[in-house]
C-alpha cells in the first residue's frame, strides 16, 4: 500500500494504548497508514484500528475539522484526538449523568456510590449489559474495549487506571458530577436515610451499640452504616474525589479562557 491508496493517521499519544498491538509501533513514529476503499467513514476507519468510537474526540482531515461520518479522499492525513475532558454529553442525556459498571469494576462502583453518584453494577452478559445501559440511559463504564465497540451502545467510556482510586479520579475528570457523600448505599446504590439508634439497636453488635450514636439505613436493602473504623479511609477517598473535580474545573476554565482569548 502506498500513501496515495490509503489514509494516513496521526493518533494522539493518549489513544495509542487502545490501538491494536500491530499498529502501535507505527503510530509512535508519527503516521499510521490504513488501507482505504473510498467508501468507509472516518468513524469506521478509526474503529478498525482498535479505538472505540466512545474514545474518539475531534477529527481533522488535511487540517480541517470533519465529522465522524466524513469520507476522506485517498492519501488524506487525518488527526485523531481523544474525547475532551470534561466530555460534552448528548442533549437528551440524564442530568446529572448516571453510570452502569461492568463486573470487573466493583471496587470503583462502591467508591462512586460513596461520593453519592448514581451507579449501577451489572454482571449480565455483554449484550444484556449494553441493552440495560441503553434502556436506563446510563453511561457504561468498562475496561473491556469489545463492549465499547458494540454498535447498539448509546454512550460509554473506557476507564483508565488499574487501581480503584485512580479509576475514580479518571471518571470524575471525564464526567464531572455533583458529589453528595454518604447519601448512597455502597452495597446496592439505594438512598440512605438517618435512622434513630433506638429503632435499630437490636440489630447492632454490642460494641457498636455502646460506641456509636449516629446511624443511616439504606432505603432499599436496609443495610446499616455508622462512622466505624473505616471512616478515616473513606473520608480520604471523598476528599480525593473533591480534589479531582476541583482540578478538572480549574483546567476546564483555563482552557476555555485560552479558547476565548483574542
Amino acid at each position: 500500500m502506498t500513501p496515495t491508496t490509503g489514509v494516513r493517521f496521526r493518533i494522539e499519544g493518549d489513544l495509542h494504548f487502545l490501538l491494536h498491538s500491530r499498529h502501535r509501533a507505527a503510530a509512535a513514529t508519527g503516521e499510521l497508514h490504513c488501507p482505504y476503499d473510498g467508501t468507509a467513514t472516518l468513524e469506521h476507519l478509526v474503529e478498525s484500528l482498535g479505538i472505540p468510537r466512545t474514545e474518539v474526540g475531534p477529527l481533522r482531515a488535511d487540517g480541517r475539522p470533519v465529522p465522524p461520518t466524513h469520507r476522506p479522499h485517498p492519501g488524506a492525513l487525518v488527526d485523531v484526538a481523544p474525547v475532551p475532558r470534561p466530555q460534552p454529553l448528548p442533549e437528551d442525556a440524564p442530568a446529572p449523568p448516571r453510570f452502569l459498571l461492568d463486573v470487573h469494576l466493583g471496587a470503583l462502583a462502591r467508591r462512586l456510590r460513596l461520593v453519592g453518584v448514581d451507579t449501577a453494577y451489572g454482571t449480565e452478559p455483554d449484550a444484556a449489559l449494553v441493552a440495560r445501559a441503553d434502556d436506563e440511559r446510563r453511561i457504561l463504564l468498562t475496561r473491556d474495549r469489545a463492549l465499547l465497540h458494540r454498535r447498539a451502545l448509546w454512550l460509554g467510556a473506557h476507564v483508565r487506571g488499574s487501581r480503584p482510586d485512580d479509576q475514580l479520579t479518571d471518571v470524575l475528570g471525564r464526567f464531572p458530577v455533583p458529589l453528595a457523600p454518604w447519601t448512597r448505599c455502597p452495597a446496592c446504590n439505594g438512598l440512605l436515610e438517618p435512622v434513630p439508634k433506638a429503632e435499630i439497636a437490636h440489630r447492632l453488635p454490642p460494641g457498636t451499640r455502646r460506641t456509636y450514636d449516629t446511624f443511616t439505613r439504606c432505603t432499599t436493602c436496609a443495610h446499616l452504616y455508622w462512622p466505624g473504623a473505616h471512616h478515616p479511609h473513606l473520608t480520604t477517598t471523598i476528599a480525593s474525589a473533591h480534589q479531582a473535580l476541583t482540578h478538572q474545573n480549574l483546567t476546564h476554565r483555563a482552557l476555555t479562557h485560552q479558547t476565548n482569548s483574542p
